[in-house]
């Protein structure tokens, strides 16, 4: 029995640790005659299913063990995986849906699910995918440990540093506005003034100095920020 088509070949990463979700996700997508590529937890994901896996569709478990899934996709954003992202998870409500868009997800399925909505929703991402290749900011983010490192040197970050530099340098070169920041910042929402953006900005630059990042994190005032 054949689950979906996709209208050819694609090849869709998973990151989920319940063996049983991944196993029948992987087992449909295979019977469709889809390559997947496995993780099964936030660091494995940033290893495997990167610019140079392949990957043209993720699927991704918002509730990792060692994780938030969307702090994983905002690290594959970051190091210049465009490949459209399907999030599952177990939660409903707006905030978290929002969150997801905002961590650059593209869709969102609530657990339990119908395989098969699932399936028509890989293919549908796997239709519009985008494919040109974007410009990365020389950074590796770590969601697993809410780290930035640059040719073996790394810095910690606080999980907000770690979302505000994400947000931005998924387009390194392009200004983000600041309220692309906050809402990648603080996923659950909250009002936010300019001094603490500007104090986490600063903290960050002072961060990426001490381990030569080759970006320059720069505010452009009255708009946003950018990695130049």
């Amino acid at each position: 029995m054949r689950w979906c088509t996709m209208g050819g070949m694609t090849v869709v990463g998973i990151c989920e640790d319940d063996p049983d979700v991944r196993r029948v996700l992987t087992d449909a997508l295979r019977m469709g005659g889809h390559r997947v590529v496995i993780a099964r937890n936030g660091q494995e994901a940033v290893g495997n299913l990167g610019v140079g896996s392949g990957v043209e569709v993720l699927v991704l478990d918002v509730g990792l063990p060692d994780a938030d899934g969307r702090d994983v996709c905002q690290a594959l954003r970051a190091s210049g995986q465009q490949a459209p992202v399907l999030f599952l998870t177990a939660f409903d409500a707006v905030h978290d849906r929002v969150s997801g868009f905002h961590a650059g997800g593209d869709d969102y399925v609530v657990k339990p699910f119908a395989i098969s909505e699932v399936l028509v929703r890989i293919a549908a991402l796997a239709r519009r995918a985008r494919v040109e290749p974007r410009q990365t900011s020389g950074l590796t983010l770590h969601p697993d440990r809410f780290t930035v490192s640059v040719d073996g040197r790394e810095a910690s970050l606080t999980p907000t540093e770690f979302r505000m530099l994400a947000a931005i340098a998924v387009e390194p070169g392009t200004v983000v506005r600041r309220r692309t920041v906050v809402a990648a910042a603080w996923p659950d929402g909250a009002i936010v003034n300019e001094n603490t953006i500007d104090s986490y900005i600063r903290r960050l630059r002072i961060k990426l100095a001490t381990i030569d990042a080759p970006a320059e994190l720069a505010t452009v005032r009255g708009v946003g920020f950018t990695l130049r």
